[in-house]
């Protein structure tokens, strides 16, 4: 079965996931970050078909996500390992774990404890504001239109609806302004 490709859309997330917005390729990273380098120490760990694990590596090679460096010649066989851009990643992997174990841990508890190097403690990843450090929760959000929001495909009624919110927003700032 065919992926819906998201290339198009005019939306930073939907062409992020069109890259790595699989179940398969987010454990492969994980795998990856987690020191697995080898495709067939991936295939036993993940218990993935090779051609499976053959065409996700091979996106992500081809989009810089994993860097693919040979450690044999004859046979030739290669190790895989994150790219800067895959590095990048690893928060939200992080994120998406801590989600899992909030709201789907195993039953025995949890698989992994993930200790912060800095400190030395374990922890469990959380999204925070890069401005002032604070957590961001759902509540806490407020969307603005972006220069390259527009009515395409992937935010063809959003990009619409934050530019309303925006003009409202000005519209109600101005008002606020001439009655003072």
């Amino acid at each position: 079965m065919q992926r819906t490709s998201f290339a198009r859309m005019q939306c930073s997330l939907a062409r992020g996931l069109d890259v790595i917005g699989d179940g398969w390729t987010l454990l492969i990273l994980r795998d990856l970050f987690l020191g697995l380098d080898r495709f067939d120490d991936l295939v036993a760990n993940l218990g993935i078909s090779r051609n499976l694990l053959t065409r996700r590596l091979t996106l992500l090679v081809d989009n810089g996500i994993v860097e693919r460096r040979a450690y044999t010649r004859r046979p030739l066989r290669h190790a895989y390992g994150l790219s800067p851009a895959g590095a990048d990643l690893v928060p939200a992997i992080l994120a998406l774990t801590a989600w899992g174990e909030r709201w789907a841990r195993p039953a025995e508890g949890s698989p992994m404890i993930f200790i912060h190097e800095t400190c030395g403690q374990p922890f469990e990843a959380k999204v925070c504001c890069s401005a002032c450090g604070g957590r961001i929760e759902a509540g806490a959000v407020r969307v603005l239109p972006g220069p390259g929001g527009a009515a395409k495909p992937g935010t063809m009624v959003l990009a619409r609806r934050l530019h309303e919110r925006a003009e409202a927003d000005n519209d109600k700032k101005i008002e606020g302004e001439g009655t003072a």
